[in-house]
């Protein structure tokens, strides 16, 4: 049994949620999301709350079924509040801006990298050392971090590179003589 397919999902308040067969749709203060659950899986909306259940209790049924109701309260959660990362630039000269809906970044390289913003990703730079990434998707928030870290990766040993603002670096020591 799923720990956490077994958990309803609260519906909060000023957010609407249609079940219509397999597909569910959240409509809130951020914007609007839909999810297609699996056929293996059934969803049914009660009393401000939604039950996600396997139909059988097969291995894929049952992996499923966990998947299904943790990508739906994403959904939920994310139309009433977005979700946000942040990623730290470390390095000297290593900077970033907003031109327009291109995200133009500094990061060492003989040629400046623009990274031309997604649909329904907010870019943000409040100092040149900081991108905030938010959106109500939290799958295409970590993405779109996540393409961004994969410029420059952090290295190990001066830690200089694209990182996660709650990401721990681990150290290396240099070459000894």
């Amino acid at each position: 049994m799923s720990r956490i397919g077994k958990k309803p999902i609260a519906v909060p308040s000023g957010v609407t949620v249609t079940v219509d067969g397999q597909t569910v749709r959240a409509k809130g203060p951020k914007g609007e999301l839909d999810f297609v659950v699996n056929e293996l899986c059934s969803v049914a909306l009660a009393d401000g709350e939604i039950e996600v259940k396997p139909l059988d209790n097969s291995k894929s049924a049952r992996s499923m079924w966990g998947m299904s109701r943790t990508r739906i309260a994403n959904m939920v959660d994310g139309v009433a509040n977005e979700f946000t990362k942040s990623l730290e630039l470390v390095g000297v000269g290593y900077r970033a801006q907003m031109k327009g809906n291109t995200l133009n970044l500094a990061l060492g390289y003989s040629h400046e990298i623009d990274y031309p913003l997604p649909d329904g990703i907010k870019i943000t730079t409040p100092k040149p050392t900081e991108v905030v990434v938010t959106g109500i998707d939290k799958q295409k928030v970590g993405q779109t971090a996540a393409e961004i870290r994969a410029f420059r990766p952090p290295e190990p040993y001066k830690g200089k590179g694209v990182k996660y603002a709650d990401e721990y670096i681990f150290r290396k020591e240099g070459k000894k003589k």
